[in-house]
């Protein structure tokens, strides 16, 4: 093992860590903004109840999200100095975008929101979260742009071994960013849905004996709806992208689908050995008898292209990271209709039901975990698409055991994030907010002396 296969292992787990909070606060902040919406509109106490819960989670969340985040950027220059050099110039523009216009907004409105309780008007306080949330969604973006370049880099000119930006307009409209912006998004409100509905199944089992359980079920129907739209929209993006994928990085398709050779009508894949004819050409191309690049004709295609190398990525991970994203996410929003079917016209949550949401949300946080090792090592031996390798990237001055130690580091510290971070949200959730919620002092009305 040297010092790039260290810097990777470790880039890897620090993003993957990073990445469990990132779709649970974009999704979670829309719906805390439209539960306070809601209060705001009805004036029901209930709304307001569930806005401050759910809001202490969101920044919870938020908080472990900015602090595991730095580190990512520090990496750039400790690890990959190499791959800063190539790409600096094109990810500067994008990435001061998401620090100074929707980082900002959003780090901004939120400490409006969170000390604005007693102190703004109602209406200024609702836009509050409304910014906060909506500049989450921005600040995905921008960063989704930037990583959307390096599978398929456009807007650029390579220049003295360095990529210079010639169209900042076309690194946003990349045709891999529209798709993937509204893919991972469309997944976050999937993942902050299934948040929501297994805190509202742990509450609503807890008071089942007591018939106290009203606001958690409105909660829970709110989640089960935003969950299966959400489940729709990731669908149709993700057609999108197998298309996208199809042209844009053939290799990464193939691998996903254990394909081997240039096949015409080439089948899809349930796991290995049960195939389903033409659906993978359908997919990717709406022709059921198109042909499909497989790994080895494209390995050699590649060697005759970029010179001698493995260009194939790690071919189990990406084959049943792809299935297991499918097969877990499908669980969830497939859990969220069925919830949706067995309580309409204000039925009751079965039993059973309240159970079985609790395990909407261990399923999308390892159906996204799953999504996003398909979306990089797919893309390996590459950090940027047909210009930067993955081994030509690492920092040439930094030796294995400075990685080794810093991994050690940091392994140790998200370690204690972990325990902090589930101490924090269980101690919350378990306290639950079913006391009264003390009303801003806006809305607050002294007691009349009239009787």
């Amino acid at each position: 093992m040297d010092a790039l296969d260290l810097a990777r292992w470790q880039f890897g787990v620090t993003t993957v860590y990073h990445f469990l909070f990132v779709p649970l606060t974009i999704g979670l902040g829309i719906f805390v903004a439209g539960l306070q919406t809601a209060w705001h509109r009805t004036g029901k106490e209930q709304y307001l109840t569930l806005t401050k819960f759910f809001g202490k989670l969101f920044l919870i969340n938020f908080a472990m999200g900015v602090v595991t985040g730095i580190v990512q950027e520090f990496q750039f220059g400790m690890n990959w100095s190499e791959y800063s050099v190539f790409v600096g110039d094109v990810f500067g523009a994008p990435l001061a975008m998401e620090a100074l216009l929707a980082f900002f907004m959003e780090s901004t409105f939120l400490g409006l929101w969170i000390f604005g309780w007693d102190r703004l008007p109602k209406r200024a306080h609702l836009a509050c979260i409304w910014a906060a949330a909506v500049g989450s969604n921005v600040s995905a973006y921008f960063i989704l742009a930037a990583n959307a370049w390096m599978k398929h880099p456009v807007g650029y000119e390579v220049v003295d071994g360095r990529a210079r930006m010639t169209d900042l307009w076309a690194v946003l409209t990349n045709p891999t960013a529209l798709a993937q912006v509204p893919h991972v998004i469309g997944a976050a409100f999937i993942v902050a849905g299934g948040f929501v509905l297994a805190v509202c199944g742990y509450w609503m089992l807890r008071t089942r004996r007591t018939g106290d359980g009203g606001m958690w079920r409105g909660a829970a129907r709110a989640a089960l709806v935003m969950t299966a739209l959400a489940g729709v929209l990731v669908a149709a993006t993700g057609d999108t992208s197998a298309k996208l994928m199809y042209e844009q990085q053939p290799m990464k398709l193939a691998s996903a689908e254990g394909l081997e050779r240039d096949t015409a009508a080439a089948p899809f894949s349930l796991v290995p050995g049960v195939e389903i004819p033409a659906v993978l050409s359908f997919l990717a191309t709406n022709d059921p008898g198109a042909t499909v690049q497989g790994t080895e004709d494209l390995q050699r295609r590649f060697e005759r292209q970029f010179g001698p190398g493995d260009y194939r990525p790690d071919q189990t991970i990406v084959f049943w990271s792809f299935r297991v994203m499918i097969v877990f996410g499908l669980s969830t929003v497939g859990l969220s209709v069925l919830g949706l079917w067995l309580t309409r016209r204000r039925r009751p949550f079965p039993a059973w039901l309240s159970r079985a949401l609790l395990l909407s949300l261990p399923l999308p946080l390892v159906a996204v975990t799953a999504g996003w090792l398909l979306s990089e090592i797919g893309r390996q031996p590459w950090t940027v698409a047909g210009e930067l390798l993955t081994a030509s990237s690492v920092s040439p001055g930094v030796s294995l055991a400075e990685v080794a130690t810093s991994l050690t580091l940091f392994t140790l510290l998200y370690g204690a994030l972990a325990v902090a971070e589930t101490v924090l949200l269980t101690r919350h959730v378990r306290k639950g907010a079913a006391e009264r919620a003390p009303l801003p002092a806006a809305e607050r009305r002294e007691p009349s002396l009239m009787y």
